[in-house]
C-alpha cells in the first residue's frame, strides 16, 4: 500500500483493516482516551523530539528512533498514516521525522482528529496489543537543513526561508529564546494559514495554497527551508509544500530555539 502524502478521512476508512496500514496518533494521550480512530497507536510527542541545552526540536538519535518506530509496529512495508488534535504540526512532525530516517510511506491526515471525529467517522476507546516490528533507520539529509548550512547560504538566492511562526515573533515582538527577530531574508507565512478553520482543519484547496504561496515569492525551483521555534509548526509547511510539488524542501529541527540563542548568527526585526 502506498498513499498520497497528505490522504483525506474517506480514503482512510477503506483501508482501516490493511494488515500494511498503521495510523499513529500523536496527539493529546487525554484525547486518545476518549475517543481515537480504530486501530491507531498512541505517540507521545515528547518522543520525537530532542533537546540540547536551550535548543529544543531536534532530531533524537537513530538508535532511539529505531526502537520508538519498532514499537509502533513499524515496519519497511508499512504504510503510516500520522494524525493529531492540533491541525497537522506534531503529526507532520513524525513524518518529516520518518522521511529523515528513510522511510517515505508516511502520511499526513488531513484535518486530523478535528475532521475525524466532528464529521462523525467511527471511533473507539478500545486499545489493543501493538505488534512490534523491526525498524530500519536509513539516514537521509534531503529532509534536514541546519544552522551552519544557513549561515553559510544567508545570501544563495537559490535558497528560501520560510518562517511559519506567528507575525509577533517574526517580526521581534514576541520573544522565546534570547533573541528576537527572524533569519535574515526568511519569509513569514504562519503555519495556521494553510488550514480552512470553517471546514475542520482541513487544509484549503491547492490551488489557494499555491496562490497564496507564489505571491509571497515562494518558487518551486528553489530550496526551500522550513523554521519556526522548535521544527513543530514547520513540520506542516514541510509537508505541505511537498504535497504541492515543491521539490528541495528542507526542516530546520531547533528553528530559532537555535538560531535565536546564538549570538554568532545575525537576526533581522521588523
Amino acid at each position: 500500500m502506498t498513499l498520497p502524502l497528505i490522504v483525506d478521512p474517506e480514503v482512510i476508512l477503506r483501508e482501516l483493516d490493511d494488515d500494511h496500514l498503521v495510523v499513529v496518533d500523536v496527539g493529546k494521550q487525554a484525547l486518545y482516551k476518549q475517543a481515537h480512530i480504530p486501530g491507531a497507536r498512541f505517540l507521545d510527542y515528547g518522543h520525537l523530539v530532542a533537546n540540547s541545552g536551550r535548543t529544543h526540536g531536534l532530531l533524537p538519535e537513530q538508535k532511539h528512533l529505531e526502537a520508538l518506530f519498532s514499537s509502533l509496529g513499524i515496519s519497511p512495508e508499512t504504510q503510516v498514516v500520522a494524525c493529531d488534535d492540533e491541525g497537522g504540526g506534531k503529526a507532520a512532525r513524525l513524518v518529516w521525522t520518518l522521511h529523515c530516517a528513510g522511510h517515505d510511506k508516511a502520511s499526513l491526515l488531513n484535518g486530523g482528529l478535528h475532521t475525524w471525529l466532528n464529521e462523525g467517522f467511527p471511533h473507539t476507546t478500545s486499545t489493543g496489543a501493538t505488534k512490534p516490528a523491526r525498524f530500519e533507520y536509513h539516514d537521509n539529509p534531503a529532509p534536514l537543513i541546519t544552522g551552519d548550512e544557513i549561515l553559510a547560504r544567508i545570501d544563495d538566492k537559490q535558497l528560501q526561508l520560510l518562517d511559519a511562526r506567528s507575525l509577533a515573533e517574526y517580526n521581534g515582538e514576541q520573544r522565546f529564546s534570547m533573541r528576537a527577530g527572524h533569519i535574515p531574508g526568511a519569509i513569514h507565512y504562519e503555519w495556521t494559514r494553510a488550514l480552512d478553520q470553517g471546514h475542520n482543519l482541513r487544509l484549503h484547496d491547492s490551488q489557494s495554497l499555491l496562490q497564496e504561496l507564489s505571491s509571497l515569492g515562494f518558487d518551486k525551483s528553489k530550496e526551500i527551508g522550513c523554521y519556526c521555534q522548535t521544527h513543530h509548526r514547520s513540520s506542516l509547511s514541510y509537508v505541505i509544500l511537498k504535497h504541492l510539488g515543491f521539490t528541495h524542501v528542507k526542516g530546520y529541527p531547533g528553528s530559532w530555539s537555535d538560531w535565536g540563542n546564538r549570538s554568532d548568527y545575525p537576526a533581522e526585526t521588523v
